[in-house]
């Protein structure tokens, strides 16, 4: 992609260029840089290539994830990678921040959280988290791209694991069953984000795109069972990868509206009904 000739020689040229090197010095993918700054991939991207700038916000992550100082990133300070003091958080204060809203959205819901409280849960003050998020809804749009992100690298371990297309898809089915605390915090958060995406259009964006890939998944999935011979040839892979992960989505909600050994007993029931249509709709006789 061609840069707009405005762009070149440019301080926002200089910060994409210092911005490529912080990049480079971590040792990791472009995509996975952006993953653990939580910025869409697209976005550092186009940022980088000059199609669009770095928000304020967004190069304080960078600076914090690759240990330099802001004002450097910014050509503010002198031409040097100044490191600053950070304090030792596993995976990054954006990370931790991202990962307790995720979890206190699980506990309270979205609109009872406030930032002091996730400030609180981080060890850290207001002013620290609205450093790196400044607002609740980019704060709720990046809780939502580390949830996809998450389940996303879930599944593609679970399906590592599996010896054919049969037992993959198996596999999706027990991932998405929530019977640990963990799976049930994960579909307590994306039943509010699901509420949040109704009304917000990046989230909703997100959503979009996540169910995008998730039904491309199992659709995938399931024309390897075709060519495999263990499910039916007659099968349509997008309408069963559609009509699967909405019964995923319906009983799921209802597993969560109960709690205790009902609830329990409702996995038990969401994953019995699960397997039982894939044996008489997708796999061969």
């Amino acid at each position: 992609m061609e840069t707009d000739d405005a762009f070149e020689g440019s301080p926002a040229a200089d910060t994409a260029a210092r911005v490529r090197e912080v990049v480079a010095d971590a040792g990791v993918s472009q995509r996975e840089f952006a993953r653990r700054v939580v910025m869409d991939p697209s976005k550092l991207s186009r940022s980088l290539s000059g199609t669009r700038r770095f928000t304020a916000a967004e190069l304080a992550r960078i600076a914090d994830e690759g240990r330099v100082d802001a004002g450097w990133l910014l050509g503010t300070r002198p031409p040097e990678k100044a490191t600053e003091p950070v304090a030792a958080v596993e995976g990054g204060r954006p990370l931790q921040i991202v990962r307790e809203t995720v979890r206190l959205i699980a506990e309270h819901g979205f609109h009872a959280v406030r930032v002091a409280d996730i400030a609180r849960a981080c060890a850290t003050s207001s002013a620290a988290i609205h450093y790196h998020f400044p607002g609740r809804a980019e704060l709720l749009e990046a809780a939502v791209r580390w949830c996809m992100d998450e389940d996303t690298a879930h599944r593609a371990a679970r399906l590592a694991e599996a010896d054919d297309a049969a037992a993959e898809l198996r596999q999706l089915i027990a991932l998405q069953t929530p019977r640990t605390a963990q799976q049930r915090r994960q579909w307590a958060v994306w039943l509010d984000l699901w509420a949040e995406a109704a009304r917000s259009t990046a989230v909703g964006r997100l959503h979009s795109e996540y169910y995008r890939q998730w039904r491309e998944t199992v659709a995938d999935v399931v024309r390897r069972g075709i060519g495999q011979g263990v499910f039916r040839a007659d099968v349509d892979p997008r309408a069963a990868a559609l009509t699967l992960t909405a019964l995923v989505d319906g009983l799921a909600t209802h597993v969560l509206s109960v709690s205790g050994p009902s609830a329990d007993a409702a996995a038990d029931a969401m994953h019995a009904a699960l397997t039982a249509h894939v044996t008489h709709t997708i796999l061969a006789a």
